[in-house]
């Protein structure tokens, strides 16, 4: 890893140092500010909904799951995004004439036409129209995809000095059956701009993109067509193809590197570049429907390693004849291969202890929240590391994105100390304002006959007009908004929960 970290490092520094000779004034270090995530007050236990549907061990260690958290008919997602932007301009006191984009990523649909981007402007003021971006929509994509377009925004040319806000989350809502519990709800909302304590890396992201019918919403319900094996394999094939090629772009990267630099060996040959493995990540973060498939994820990584270097010491308790044919065995054929996933996720246990585990604390306890779902991984490592993230160079934290239908990107973040926030923006800022713990420890837990009426509540009021919502709002947390009403014309009215006194 330290061999990694020093020649990213270094690439990095080469890359400014060009920009500078070259007398651009690009911004530089662009990434997280600030976040921070909402979550529902109320929660279900896995281990009650096993009792209920006569399954024990089914969620809690089938799916890798503890709790579920849910709402009824009081919130819906623009109440959600809401929330939790409101709560982020506040927590970090900043300014709402000081955000030129706003990018909104979900897939839980309000409307065919009006992007929720719009229902959440009235946040930044009236007299601050001027903010580009929509809402990118593509399944449990859209929040990767907003990051990105702002990333993207703060580096070019058209930038105006002003921070992109990015915000993304969902109501995941399943009908009665086996999926429901792989539902959950959450929200994620990130301040972009120069000097972040938490750098996008530039030039190593890896889409995989094709046309799949895995999940997908083609009916006037929330709920989803789901094709649970191809969901499943085709999420390890994203896995697959963009860590195979996040590793191609890095080591082309170090090579061009060593090339300008002219950093030779002793007899003369270029320095081969550090290859990229799991060991090169502090941190892993991949999109979590269930935890039982993020293990799987982190397994295929660890079976990319050894196909690379079988050698390595973390794979010498393999079956060696078995491991044999593994080395060269088409990769298309192994997805649904319990053998191959059994001998790697025990492989790669103690790594997925050390790098994965830390970034599942709030999916697990929250359940999927589509679009917020990886950005959850990184909020759950902030959440626990704060400053220590910036120990050693600064923490590398792998990111994987998948969204259904499909399209998946891998990419990662780089911790460091700001230098010209003036401790405005930092890691134990961010830690301190989520406040994750605290919040998490403070929820209420629900019977599962609770959570089936929630869910029956959305179901019976799905697409209604001339509606005013039942759901309680005294169980919600302070600063929530929620909906009071949609009129016959399906506009839809809000209100806030006071948020707590300071």
């Amino acid at each position: 890893m330290a061999e990694f970290h020093a020649n990213e490092a270094a690439a990095a520094a080469a890359a400014a140092a060009a920009a500078a000779a070259g007398g651009t004034c690009r911004p530089s270090n662009v990434g997280i500010l600030a976040m921070d995530m909402y979550f529902p007050r109320s929660y279900v236990e896995q281990s009650d909904l096993e009792k209920t549907d006569g399954c024990e061990g089914k969620y809690t260690v089938g799916l890798g799951q503890n709790k579920l958290a849910f709402v009824d008919d009081r919130e819906d997602i623009n109440s959600v995004l809401m929330t939790v932007m409101q709560s982020l301009l506040e927590k970090y006191d900043i300014d709402p004439a000081k955000i030129g984009r706003l990018e909104v990523g979900t897939e839980t649909l309000l409307d065919k036409s009006k992007s929720a981007k719009t229902w959440l402007m009235p946040l930044l003021g009236e007299s601050n129209t001027d903010v580009e971006g929509v809402t990118s929509y593509n399944a449990c994509y859209g929040g990767s995809a907003a990051l990105f377009n702002s990333v993207a925004w703060v580096e070019s040319s058209e930038w105006d000095g002003r921070y992109a806000l990015v915000v993304c989350g969902d109501i995941a809502v399943y009908e009665a059956g086996p999926a429901r519990p792989t539902g959950g709800c959450g929200a994620v909302a990130m301040l972009v701009g120069p000097d972040a304590p938490l750098v996008l890396e530039p030039g190593l992201r890896s889409t995989h993109s094709r046309d799949a019918y895995d999940f997908y919403k083609p009916k006037h319900s929330e709920y989803a067509e789901v094709d649970g094996r191809l969901s499943q394999s085709v999420y390890l094939e994203s896995v697959d193809k963009c860590y195979a090629g996040f590793r191609a772009k890095a080591a082309a990267r170090q090579e061009r590197l060593a090339a300008s630099s002219g950093v030779t060996q002793s007899g003369g040959a270029t320095t081969p570049p550090a290859a990229v493995t799991v060991d090169s990540f502090d941190f892993v973060s991949l999109h979590a429907p269930y935890n039982k498939l993020v293990q799987k994820g982190f397994a295929r990584m660890s079976f990319l390693d050894f196909r690379s270097d079988p050698s390595a010491e973390g794979f010498r308790d393999l079956p060696a004849a078995a491991a044999e044919g593994w080395r060269t065995v088409e990769l298309g054929g192994t997805y649904a291969d319990r053998e191959i996933d059994a001998a790697f996720r025990k492989a790669s246990a103690g790594e997925f202890k050390a790098r994965c585990l830390p970034a599942s604390t709030v999916s697990r306890e929250v359940g999927n929240c589509y679009t917020a779902s990886v950005f959850a991984g990184l909020v759950s490592v902030v959440a626990d590391k704060g400053t220590a993230l910036e120990d050693g160079g600064g923490a590398r934290v792998f990111m994987f994105s998948y969204g259904s239908g499909f399209i998946a990107t891998a990419y990662s973040f780089k911790a460091r100390r700001s230098t010209t926030c003036r401790g405005q923006f930092s890691l134990g800022g961010m830690q301190k304002a989520m406040a994750i713990k605290d919040r998490l420890a403070n929820r209420l837990g629900r019977r599962p006959e609770d959570f089936a009426q929630a869910m029956n509540l959305r179901e019976q009021t799905y697409g209604k007009a001339g509606y005013t919502p039942s759901g309680a709002t005294d169980a919600l947390f302070p600063g929530t908004f929620y909906l009071t009403e949609v009129n016959d014309k399906y506009h839809r009215s809000y209100e806030r929960v006071p948020p707590q006194a300071s």
